[in-house]
């Protein structure tokens, strides 16, 4: 037998064997939406029981295009001689004949959000580029980005290119746009987003027409809240508004991300009191026009 079909019949077996691993894990799902029941008016937990189940599981992410679905889990062993500690790992579906197949996992470094054109992957102050069918390895933003000073957790990025990014080590939100063709230095946002306590996770809408993010605020329902912004007709950033009890609890809400449809809000909610319970929720988007006609 010539070594390239042993080869082959070892990738086979190899396949075969994640797959089935896979459908262990998380079952068989078909359809859009990993097979879910699109939510109503009020926040509900997103797959549960497949997705968001009784431990840590967060940043849910559909790409452009609604093919490919993207969260994090803790890979974590805390006993026995394999003891590894605090492992977030990113798991990653296809839709492929109407079956969502699970087809990378990888270790974060940075919370997973996307190009609107679907073709780059952000984490953090580093990215990946889409290559065929997979991504390339992770990259730096750059000198303007990748500072030890700064603590990037999540970077969201519009259709201009415009970036809008946490740091946890200096508890604000910045801003870089892009002018005339050049990447403009971040700068700190106004008081309408950095202000209370814990601010991070901004998401930037495609078209910078909304921002969101969460943050506690005394006007909040407890722990942080998911915030809005609409973008005024001068360029600047209207009033921030909770985005109410309809999305918000009296736990940890946070990380919002929209979509590549506009049709659905995701969010990670802390399901018990010592966050070790975490879930992937999602509600109507229509949510953000409502709030918009209110501003």
């Amino acid at each position: 037998m010539k070594p390239v079909t042993l080869t082959t019949i070892a990738l086979s077996t190899l396949l075969a064997s994640t797959l089935a691993q896979a459908k262990d894990e998380f079952g068989t799902l078909t359809g859009p939406l990993m097979g879910q029941k699109p939510p109503g008016m009020t926040a509900e937990p997103f797959a549960p029981g497949i997705i968001s189940k009784a431990d840590w599981e967060i940043e849910g992410v559909f790409a452009p295009g609604m093919q490919e679905f993207y969260f994090t889990l803790d890979r974590g062993v805390y006993e026995g001689p394999n003891k590894t500690g605090f492992r977030p790992t990113v798991i990653g579906f296809r839709q492929q004949n109407n079956t969502w197949v699970k087809f990378t996992e990888f270790l974060r470094i940075g919370e997973v959000s996307f190009s609107p054109d679907g073709q780059r992957m952000h984490m953090a102050e580093g990215y990946r580029d889409r290559k065929g069918n997979d991504w390339t390895e992770r990259q730096s933003l750059g000198p303007m980005f990748d500072r030890e000073d700064w603590g990037i957790m999540r970077l969201s990025v519009s259709q201009k290119g415009t970036y809008v990014f946490d740091d946890y080590k200096n508890k604000v939100v910045r801003i870089s746009e892009v002018k005339n063709g050049q990447r403009q230095a971040p700068k700190v946002m106004s008081k309408v987003v950095n202000s209370g306590e814990m601010t991070a996770h901004p998401f930037i809408a495609p078209d910078e027409s909304y921002l969101i993010w969460d943050s506690e605020r005394e006007d909040g329902f407890g722990d942080s809240d998911l915030y809005i912004s609409f973008k005024q007709q001068d360029g600047s950033w209207g009033k921030a508004i909770n985005m109410g009890e309809s999305v918000n609890s009296d736990k940890w809400d946070a990380y919002p991300t929209v979509t590549p449809d506009g049709k659905y809000l995701l969010f990670n909610r802390s399901v018990s009191d010592d966050n070790k319970n975490i879930d992937i929720y999602w509600v109507d988007a229509s949510i953000i026009d409502t709030l918009r006609a209110r501003q």
